[in-house]
């Protein structure tokens, strides 16, 4: 690491503020992080369907929040592993936690492997859809994303606390604006 790149990640770290690459990799995280939630939020609500005397409907309705579920999580991925992520910028930076952004990254690729066999058995399959055993099986893989998520994001929390002392929930609020339907200590103003 170069003398100013020290110098800068020190500025930044005695002063508790994230830098603007940061807030953005900050930004783009969660948006992927939205993405991802809602394509598991699909994809729970279609494998909770009735599928009795509609197997192949059920099996298309799935299918299709498999799809987009593999879709968002493959763009989730593909963003972690830019240069410019939290991520990189955490095994760049902080060279002890490597080998735990290595593991997140690994488990990631590890659970998107699994989506896309399950896609591909179920655009394969002729017959009836053994429903049960495909809800069990999404079931367990949306379970291993969620455990996924989670270590991601203490690892995150953890190494920039650890760095910055700020709290990421408090840093992202700072750039929010203030929603104007929300209380606040002034009282409204009637302009009759």
């Amino acid at each position: 690491m170069s003398y100013r790149k020290s110098a800068a990640m020190e500025k930044t770290q005695s002063s508790g503020e994230f830098s603007e690459s940061q807030r953005a990799g900050l930004d783009v995280r969660q948006a992927d992080q939205d993405r991802t939630l809602a394509g598991i939020h699909r994809l729970e609500a279609m494998l909770a369907a009735a599928a009795p005397g509609r197997e192949q409907e059920w099996r298309s309705e799935v299918l299709a929040a498999l799809v987009a579920l593999e879709e968002a999580t493959a763009e989730e991925a593909d963003n972690a592993q830019a240069p410019d992520s939290l991520l990189s910028d955490l095994a760049r930076t902080q060279p002890w936690l490597r080998n735990r952004v290595r593991g997140v990254r690994l488990q990631y690729q590890q659970i998107r492997h699994s989506l896309g066999s399950l896609r591909k058995e179920m655009e394969e399959a002729v017959g009836p859809a053994d429903y049960a055993d495909m809800r069990q099986r999404l079931g367990g893989v949306l379970t291993g994303l969620r455990h996924q998520r989670a270590r991601e994001s203490d690892l995150i929390y953890e190494a920039y606390y650890d760095a910055f002392r700020a709290d990421l929930a408090t840093e992202a609020n700072r750039k929010t604006p203030t929603d104007r339907h929300q209380p606040t200590d002034k009282p409204e103003q009637d302009n009759d």
